[in-house]
């Protein structure tokens, strides 16, 4: 069941202005959307990894909007782009996936994606459908739509160039791909983040070359993680997942930088735009930026565990950090048996570099079972135990 927003929790202002950051062209979409026609709002996701997490979840409520005001929620699956990787914002290439590593990773995807949107009222299409089986004729015509020198001004392939690395065809070819999808199924929106303006903006340019009238753009700012400097993403290991339990979901929540908690407002939950203009007044800092977090944390982890888990996982948090009860972490780690010291430990959960760890052991915010951590080299426990960095993340490390 997706969540049961009433549909005059969202409007056409909302769809506009809420959590926006450009339309191209806003004058074209204003004019479809007053038109009282049914527009085909497209959204894309490769399934690079298992989870879908908050940073996915900006897009979907942008799409429940227009869905809750009659439009056709069009959500393609990349199966097929997901083994090439979109190499948007991208400092290297990204390593391929096989399929069997794709089809893993679908198993849970919709059933993650319900939790937002109306699936029965959704179209779900998997790019597989097209890109695997019309053949090379069809990948030369599509080539033929956009050239070299396009492809390559794009900021991350510049500065890629500018350093000399390498840049392979396949990496090219992807925003081509991720076009081609709104031909085949004829979108009149694409919606996605601001890392992804060059790929929309393909979108348009080669369905004006097979003759569709180009798709309106929508693009949104990107969710910073929980550690408020970089995007939320898998690979920083900085993303809260809509699969994490509830006291993970909640204590992640709680770590993040009281600067994003408007944004977070406004992205990631349903909470109407004038309960949103209210807190923006507001000065966030100190008691009140403690009690936001705690209102944002309890409706983001309602939405998806439901109220009395999330006031349990409130309950939890409190009594870990108000009560210093830290032998009930708020998220549990894996490591591999074989390591043996706390900077592999670091680098291992926090995906931070070496020279990161060995900054945090040596500001003295490591600690484990209680105890400060004051040397990089220092031996772990050889059972489970509790690792905290800095005030807020605590995390149960079990070794496997």
């Amino acid at each position: 069941m997706h969540i049961p927003i009433k549909k005059s929790t969202f409007t056409r202002t909302d769809i506009l202005t809420r959590g926006v950051e450009e339309i191209i062209e806003k004058k074209s979409l204003a004019k479809r959307l007053s038109s009282g026609g049914k527009l085909r709002v497209k959204f894309g996701i490769d399934p690079t990894g298992p989870d879908i997490h908050l940073g996915h979840t900006v897009a979907l409520w942008k799409l429940r909007q227009f869905q809750d005001a009659g439009h056709k929620a069009v959500l393609i699956i990349g199966d097929f782009t997901a083994t090439i990787g979109d190499p948007s914002e991208q400092s290297k290439e990204r390593k391929m996936l096989t399929k069997k590593e794709v089809k893993n990773n679908m198993k849970t995807y919709l059933q993650q994606i319900a939790k937002i949107l109306d699936m029965k009222k959704t179209e779900i299409r998997h790019n597989s459908e097209w890109h695997e089986k019309e053949g090379l004729n069809a990948a030369l015509q599509l080539a033929r739509t956009a050239t070299l020198l396009q492809l390559t001004k794009r900021s991350d392939f510049k500065e890629r160039i500018k350093k000399g690395e390498d840049i392979t065809f396949i990496e090219l070819f992807y925003p081509l791909l991720q076009a081609y999808d709104s031909v085949k199924i004829k979108a009149d929106v694409e919606i996605g983040g601001t890392d992804q303006k060059f790929n929309l903006l393909m979108g348009r340019q080669i369905q004006r070359k097979y003759g569709q009238k180009p798709q309106d753009i929508l693009t949104f700012p990107l969710l910073l993680g929980t550690d408020g400097v970089r995007k939320m993403g898998k690979s920083f290991d900085n993303y809260i997942a809509l699969s994490d339990k509830s006291h993970n979901m909640f204590g992640k929540i709680m770590s993040i930088p009281d600067s994003e908690i408007v944004k977070y407002f406004e992205l990631v939950t349903p909470i109407p735009l004038g309960e949103i203009n209210k807190i923006k007044k507001e000065k966030i800092s100190g008691t009140t930026a403690r009690n936001l977090k705690l209102n944002l944390a309890e409706t983001i982890t309602s939405l998806y565990w439901g109220k009395d888990a999330a006031q349990k996982a409130g309950e939890r948090f409190k009594k870990v950090f108000q009560e210093k009860d830290v032998t009930r972490a708020i998220e549990e780690k894996s490591i591999p048996k074989s390591t043996k010291n706390t900077g592999p430990v670091l680098t291992e959960v926090l995906k931070v570099s070496k020279s990161e760890a060995r900054r945090l052991v040596n500001q003295g915010g490591v600690y484990i079972d209680g105890k400060r951590v004051g040397d990089y080299n220092q031996d772990i426990p050889r059972k489970p135990f509790t690792l905290r960095v800095g005030k807020k993340r605590i995390m149960k490390i079990i070794l496997k």
